[in-house]
């Protein structure tokens, strides 16, 4: 390991960046404190554990093992790094040798035979139940232990294998959709498993949040259900990163009260001393160099069209997912029904759930980019994702929505930002109108290099040094961009160097992940580019430096990223890096809204009808519906229910509901909203699947002609083949890079509801978002000069989603004192602060929303601001907020003019997912803007 104070010295270069490092904030280190093995825990596990090093556990490790033995549900809320998995695999693994010992003393007994205590662990990514397999594997190796039998089972595994893991496994590895898809539609061929269910394990439980937060935690109310059918009742462990509430969030996903989870939260695993710096990279001089012309998202897959007849500022939708999804069909179904219609009698129920939903969806706004943003389209990357800094200002909310009594004022960092040195004050100053402030200006300081190009460059510095590291990105070919730029450097010091830097992201085969894996835990390899794919927790120990390009969406990814550094007790360097855009910015020079601000809470609402209505269907079909069953879907299923009979989904008999259509009821939802399975990059010549590309983003990523990057060799697309869900690449070494050019626009196909405010109309339908990549460009690297250009026909992809929305006609503007220069700005900001603010409000997640405005709309005639649900057919979010939008519009309104910012920030305007980089954004008119609006708002009674 490499003395932290040294690296950092490394990154300074003598001094010379010194002026890039805004601020260094030293994490103690902390003692561990261990706690003796439990006296129930069985001897030949404690021994192979002991193998491995573990002479005793940690503390917290035992609180929660003594819990989850004593058969009490347990959340495990921890640091990265601190051995959770130790605490729910010694209570599994104790419980099946205690079970094949009972079979050993006293075979003859039936239920020794048949109740053989089983475990099933559920996990979000692939790479997570991989590195646990191995781990296990590892324990029982050491333990010397032949009789418990651990198997993964997934898509990927074989009919022949899938049976060998029905009939005799103990311990399962899989994930939400294989449980949703195959072990529960087909619970009989598991019965053995789900008779002996002693527990389930939900391991990075906080990655389950928002809409698919809701459909797991409806997948585990079936997964209870269904083992109770067969006699079990089983123990809910779940492990999580450090989380506001995990007791409030496991018991909400788990299904059961508060009160009966066992939340622990004190980490007693040692901590070496982290030193965490910010970072901003330097101008660039003159301001002319073909970098300075990009956007913050530093390397850039596209080139938006130029829209006709106004601007149009979209913030794009696209479901959730992780970097390295593990979505699984199911293989015993077939892909497509002949008979359409219980699909669609579930949607309308869903629809129909929440009162004023129409049975016909409705449609909403244009909008395409009039920028160069680097947004691709259909990637879960440019899902609108609000500021994540709202605390402060959400308390200033809730106050308020509370009562007058209850407000209290924000804590101002004002006089902090006067005392910087590029700072002016005007003392006489009253601030924007409608915000009271004082006026704090920061003159623009030009363009400044990108955020990968500056890693790159420190990333070389640490493995010079000998530091082993993970630089995490923003995506995947920013991972590839890291990976190759540091090779490149490192071959003019040692060539040897350069060949142990990698790049790792989602899209390699799972054989590429498990080797990268191997080599960075061995050593082999120094340092690894990668996306989030490495966020979650794969054990790779001794890292030395994490470094960050870029504000990562939250804090409870930034601390997990954060948590590789030092691993084992060992110091480590963390260093955040910004991106060229304002929320980077503004975080990098106020250290406060990083380190002296709680993590985010789970959000997630298992009761929403646009998703329980399909699992309700689901559940109905495995075991049919009892009315003594309900509650545990929560109080909406009764009405939900006979929503579903009448549109002829399910059937009511005496005995319960049921499921009677010949199609799988499984297939009416898909748990993460992927946009279909992943495309296949194949070479051409050798017939090699070289990895996959997700279906949304393929158009504009694999077009014919399009250059492919993979471990830093180059591939020319030679076809895409949509419909086989194939393109053809030949290896081809070249000096250009492609990027598409694409369009997206809405239409508002109907409007549902509508109500005046004065001159401000309200709407409520549905919208879709149409985008369509035209063609692409070729553009020579590095300097960027374009080379070329290229049409493409290729189809458009349509989101039909809900969405809510509201005009200001010219006089409204007029009277704002808003102008046409000042009108994007105005409404691109009260646009970051409705999406900020419906959560309080709506129980969802910031990242079940987007959201566009524009200064002229085709539609409406207007300038207005939409807000909509990310989900094909909607969520129920934008319709709620239409209900309440008064109490919105007064909340986003008292949020902006509440923040002490001077010009907008994470807590009120700006968003770390904006696709438009932020900008612009003008704080102080759409306080004035949202003031007139609401002089219209209809009072409260």
């Amino acid at each position: 390991m490499v003395r932290t104070d040294e690296l950092l010295d490394a990154l300074l270069a003598g001094g010379r960046r010194a002026d890039r490092l805004t601020h260094v904030r030293h994490l103690p280190a902390r003692e561990g404190v261990r706690a003796p093995w439990p006296t129930w825990a069985d001897a030949d596990v404690v021994r192979g554990y002991r193998q491995l090093g573990v002479e005793q556990p940690w503390a917290h490790q035992a609180v929660a093992a003594e819990a989850a033995w004593a058969g009490r549900h347990t959340v495990l809320s921890t640091s990265t790094g601190s051995g959770k998995s130790l605490a729910f695999w010694l209570p599994a693994l104790t419980a099946a040798r205690g079970s094949a010992a009972a079979r050993t003393l006293d075979p003859g007994r039936i239920e020794t035979v048949t109740r053989r205590a089983t475990t099933l662990y559920l996990c979000p990514t692939k790479a997570l139940a991989a590195g646990q397999l191995a781990a296990l594997d590892d324990l029982l190796r050491a333990a010397a232990l032949r009789d418990v039998r651990v198997a993964t089972a997934d898509g990927d595994t074989s009919l022949d294998e899938r049976r060998w893991v029905q009939e005799h496994a103990d311990l399962v590895l899989t994930n939400p959709d294989f449980v949703h898809f195959a072990l529960l539609p087909q619970h009989r061929r598991w019965a053995r498993l789900l008779g002996a269910l002693r527990y389930v394990v939900v391991d990075e439980c906080h990655a389950f949040r928002g809409v698919f937060g809701a459909h797991v935690g409806l997948v585990l109310r079936r997964l209870q259900r269904v083992a109770r059918s067969y006699g079990a009742s089983p123990v809910f462990l779940l492990a999580s990163a450090t989380t506001a509430d995990p007791a409030v969030s496991a018991a909400r996903l788990v299904g059961v009260p508060a009160a009966d989870v066992t939340a622990v939260t004190e980490d007693a695993s040692p901590a070496g001393r982290k030193t965490f710096v910010l970072w901003q990279p330097p101008l660039l001089p003159g301001g002319d160099t073909p970098w300075s012309d990009l956007l913050p998202d530093e390397d850039p897959w596209s080139t938006p069209v130029t829209a006709p007849g106004g601007a149009v500022r979209p913030d794009a939708p696209g479901p959730p997912a992780p970097d390295d999804p593990w979505t699984v069909a199911d293989p015993s179904n077939p892909e497509s029904a002949d008979d359409p219609d219980p699909l669609q009698a579930v949607a309308d129920a869903s629809f129909a759930a929440t009162p004023g939903r129409p049975d016909d969806p409705a449609r909403a706004a244009g909008a395409w980019p009039d920028d160069a943003a680097s947004r691709r389209p259909g990637r879960s990357d440019d899902l609108e994702l609000p500021g994540q800094d709202l605390e402060s200002s959400r308390q200033h909310v809730v106050a308020r929505l509370r009562g007058p009594a209850a407000a209290s004022p924000a804590t101002s960092h004002v006089e902090a930002r006067a005392q910087t040195a590029d700072a002016v004050v005007d003392p006489s100053a009253s601030g924007p109108s409608g915000t009271g402030e004082r006026v704090v200006t920061e003159p623009h300081d030009g363009p400044r290099r990108t955020a990968t190009a500056e890693v790159a460059d420190l990333l070389t510095d640490l493995v010079v040094v000998g530091a082993r590291t993970l630089a995490f990105t923003r995506s995947r070919r920013a991972a590839e961009s890291v990976a190759s730029a540091t090779r490149d450097h490192l071959r003019d010091v040692d060539p040897d160097l350069a060949r142990a830097v990698s790049a790792y992201r989602g899209g390699y085969l799972p054989e590429e992940r498990r080797a990268l894996e191997r080599s960075i835990r061995s050593g082999d390899l120094r340092a690894l580019a990668t996306t989030n794919a490495l966020e979650l927790g794969i054990d790779i120990s001794g890292l030395d430096a994490v470094l960050v390009a870029g504000w990562p969406g939250t804090r409870v990814s930034l601390w997990q990223q954060a948590g590789r550094a030092g691993r084992a007790g060992a110091d480590g360097l963390v260093v955040l890096v910004a991106r060229e855009d304002p929320l980077d910015t503004f975080l990098v020079h106020h250290p406060e809204a990083i380190f002296d601000t709680p993590v985010e809470a789970t959000v997630f609402d298992t009761g929403n009808p646009y998703v329980l209505a399909p699992h309700l269907c689901a559940a109905a079909a495995e075991i049919p519906l009892r009315a003594d069953e309900l509650d545990v879907f929560g109080p909406q299923a009764p009405v939900l229910l006979g929503e579903l009979v009448e549109r002829g989904a399910l059937r009511r008999r005496a005995s319960g509901w049921y499921w009677t259509h010949a199609e799988p009821a499984t297939r009416l939802t898909d748990l993460r909203g992927s946009g279909g399975d992943p495309v296949r990059v194949v070479e051409s010549v050798t017939g090699r699947l070289l990895g996959t590309v997700d279906a949304a983003s393929a158009d504009a990523t694999v077009h014919d002609g399009a250059v492919y990057v993979h471990q830093g060799a180059t591939f020319v697309v030679d076809e895409l083949h949509l419909e086989d869900g194939v393109a053809l690449v030949t290896r081809r070494d070249v000096d250009y890079g492609t990027w598409a050019r694409w369009v997206t626009s809405t239409e508002v196909v109907s409007v549902d509801e509508e109500s005046s405010w004065g001159p401000v109309t309200w709407g409520f339908g549905a919208v879709d978002v149409t985008t369509q990549v035209l063609g692409y460009q070729r553009k020579r690297i590095p300097d960027l000069q374009v080379l070329g250009s290229t049409d493409l026909d290729l189809p458009p992809r349509t989101l039909r989603t809900a969405a809510a929305w509201w005009t200001a006609p010219a006089d409204v503007l007029e009277a704002a004192g808003v102008g046409e220069e000042d009108a994007p700005g105005a409404l691109h900001a009260a646009e970051h602060a409705s999406i900020g603010l419906l959560p309080l409000l709506a129980t969802c997640d910031r990242w079940d929303l987007g959201g566009l405005s524009t200064a002229l709309h085709a539609d409406t005639g207007h300038a207005t601001v939409f807000v909509h649900d990310a989900y094909p057919g909607g969520a129920g979010f934008a319709e709620h907020g239409f209900r309440v939008a008064p109490t919105w519009l007064r909340a986003t309104r008292d949020a902006i003019a509440a923040c002490p910012c001077p010009g907008g920030c994470p807590a009120c305007v700006q968003s770390p997912k904006c696709g438009n980089a932020n900008n612009p954004l003008d704080k102080a008119a759409a306080v004035r803007l949202l003031d007139v609006v609401l002089a219209h708002a209809p009072q409260p009674d």
